[in-house]
Parts: C-alpha cells; sequence; structure tokens
C-alpha cells in the first residue's frame, strides 16, 4: 500500500513515519511513503502557496493551484483518480473501522492544510473524503495524517509481526482491551491475577473478555450501545456503570 502526503513540511512526516514498526514495513515492502511538497507547484518565483482571503477576516489561505499542482503529481504517477483525504477539523471523527476501510485502498492521498485553510474550489475537486481526529483545532494537518496512516498500516498484511496483534485489541468488537502482565508476578505487592497464570485457556479467554466488558463500561460506555453482548456480560456491564457513577458502591 502506498501513502502519498501533500505537505508543506515532507520532512516532518517522513521523519515520523520512516521509524519503528512503519519504517520497518516500508524496508520490507509492505508499505510506502511518499511526501509531495506543495511548495514545489507555486506558479511564482517566490514559491507562495498563500494569500488574503477574499471578503476579509484574519489569517492566510493556500491557494488553490499549488495544491492541485501537487494532486496532478500524484494522479499521473497513480495513473487514476486516488482517494484524498483532507484533514480538517470539519470532518468526520476517524475510528478503527475507517482505518480498516483505508486500508483495502492500493493508494491513499492526505492532503494537509496550513494557516485558515485550503481554498474551497480545489477541495471540491480533488477531496474524497474529510476527515478529523478530534474536536480540538492543531496548526497544521501533518499530524493528523501520520496518526491515520499508522492506525491504516496495523490493518495491512504484512505490517505487524503477530497478525492477532491488529485483530485483538482495543475497540475490536466495540469493547476496549483487557489489562495485561508481564513478569514479575508480584510488582509493587501488587500480583497478577491468578487465572493468567492457571494455563486453563478457556478461562482466561472467559476472564479476559469480562474485563474488557467491564473497562469498557469504565471508561468508553459509549461503546457499549455497538457491542454484542450476552445477557451475563449485559447485566456485568450495567452493575459496573453503577458503581462507576457511584464510587461507593464498589467493591
Amino acid at each position: 500500500m502506498k501513502f502519498y502526503i501533500l505537505t508543506l513540511f515532507p520532512e516532518m512526516v517522513m521523519n515520523g513515519l520512516r521509524t519503528s514498526i512503519l519504517g520497518r514495513a516500508e524496508k520490507n515492502g509492505y508499505l510506502s511513503f511518499e511526501a509531495v511538497n506543495i511548495r514545489d507547484y507555486a506558479d511564482n518565483k517566490h514559491l507562495r502557496v498563500d494569500d488574503y482571503t477574499y471578503g476579509g477576516g484574519a489569517g492566510m489561505l493556500m491557494r488553490a493551484q499549488p495544491v492541485y499542482g501537487a494532486y496532478e503529481a500524484v494522479e499521473k504517477a497513480v495513473g487514476s483518480r486516488p482517494r484524498v483525504v483532507y484533514l480538517t477539523p470539519q470532518g468526520k471523527v476517524f475510528n478503527q473501522q475507517m482505518a480498516k476501510e483505508f486500508a483495502k485502498e492500493q493508494n491513499l492521498v492526505f492532503l494537509c492544510g496550513h494557516y485558515e485553510g485550503i481554498d474551497e474550489r480545489v477541495l471540491e475537486e480533488i477531496v474524497t473524503d474529510y476527515v478529523s481526529i478530534g474536536d480540538y483545532v492543531l496548526t497544521g494537518g501533518e499530524l493528523p495524517a501520520m496518526v491515520m496512516i499508522d492506525a491504516v498500516s496495523r490493518m495491512v498484511p504484512g505490517v505487524l509481526s503477530n497478525e492477532e496483534s491488529a485483530q485483538f485489541e482495543s475497540f475490536e468488537g466495540a469493547l476496549l482491551e483487557y489489562p495485561q502482565y508481564s513478569r514479575p508476578e508480584v510488582w509493587h505487592e501488587k500480583a497478577v491475577p491468578p487465572v493468567l497464570l492457571s494455563g486453563h485457556h478457556a478461562n482466561i479467554e472467559k476472564w479476559r473478555r469480562a474485563q474488557s466488558v467491564i473497562r469498557t463500561a469504565q471508561r468508553r460506555p459509549d461503546l457499549l450501545k455497538n457491542a454484542e453482548l450476552t445477557e451475563e456480560e449485559r447485566i456485568l456491564a450495567k452493575e459496573t456503570l453503577q458503581n462507576t457513577c457511584d464510587p461507593q458502591k464498589a467493591p
């Protein structure tokens, strides 16, 4: 899978993506990253990419022409119109399901805005998805692009050394991941739950499932409405919610 990032700060993006798991995945041929510098497509000798907005107002706006030039370069390289994700707080909030959907693309383009945004006319021509990573404003789209690329990359076969890691973790099945433990068995007088030392896989899986329900009810109860729960698990979630709302009832 190849990611194209249309940006004014290519070094910022590439330095972040070519490290750790993603960097290894690129070396092994599972992923490819290319930062396209929008400034390279400016049509003036000073390579200026911004200008004042019509109608007045504070701040500068990225001009349509250099953004479109950068996009055209990618379109030519791909050989077809690629899917283009514009990082904006006005977009749909990114989630795990989106990551899975985007991972099906052979080529995916991320458009990073700056200043007061980008001329609406070029957005109308090239953008297919308007996506946000949360209800707050950042100085540019590079960090959101890197966040989303990381999440999408985990869904690409071969990127993770353990395939199960991408399947059984937080947000899968609308439940948060269960707590995990490593050596030593006792640390700061806190012991690893005995069931995890039992070697009884059925009991371990049952415990983990219950812990996922409890943790979701405690930390992200909004996810429970989409979770497929047994009647026993619904009762457990309800009791956890009640104890969370009233700590004095908690065991």
